[in-house]
């Protein structure tokens, strides 16, 4: 009530001082007292959303949950990918070091394609892993050649 009559904070304190100067008040009393000025107080701070805001916060968490879902996907193909990749390297060359294991663990999409292509061709594990710069240099290549 002091507040719609536009006293500030502190004079409202100030009052109370006052009050628990002249006479206590029973707890649940100050309690329930003390609930209802921080419950104006939080309502006093909150400022208004206009519905032009309002659209705009939720087109940014739709936009936010897209974008979410989307590196979600991206992340689960790759460690998809990773994992067959493990399983075919293991089942060709035997148990992976772990350099290998490192490797695939923190491998790009592309290398692992470029890995995933290599194990048909090349005679040994160390050829597999070397295959991701040779498919870089070839991929830029062509890249360069569609350019011109």
């Amino acid at each position: 009530m002091l507040y719609n009559r536009h006293w500030d904070k502190q004079r409202v304190i100030d009052l109370f001082s006052v009050v628990d100067w002249m006479m206590t008040l029973p707890v649940w009393l100050e309690t329930k007292i003390w609930q209802e000025m921080e419950t104006i107080e939080e309502h006093k701070k909150m400022k208004y959303i206009t519905s032009i805001e309002r659209i705009g916060i939720a087109k940014g968490i739709t936009q936010g949950i897209t974008q979410g879902i989307t590196q979600g996907i991206a992340k689960g193909r790759i460690e998809g990918e990773s994992k067959l990749l493990k399983r075919l390297l293991e089942r060709r060359f035997g148990a992976l070091p772990a350099w290998a294991t490192e490797k695939l663990s923190n491998a790009s999409e592309s290398a692992l394609e470029a890995w995933g292509e290599a194990i048909l061709t090349v005679p040994t594990l160390d050829e597999v892993f070397q295959t991701e710069a040779t498919f870089r240099k070839s991929k830029d290549k062509a890249g360069k050649k569609s350019a011109e």
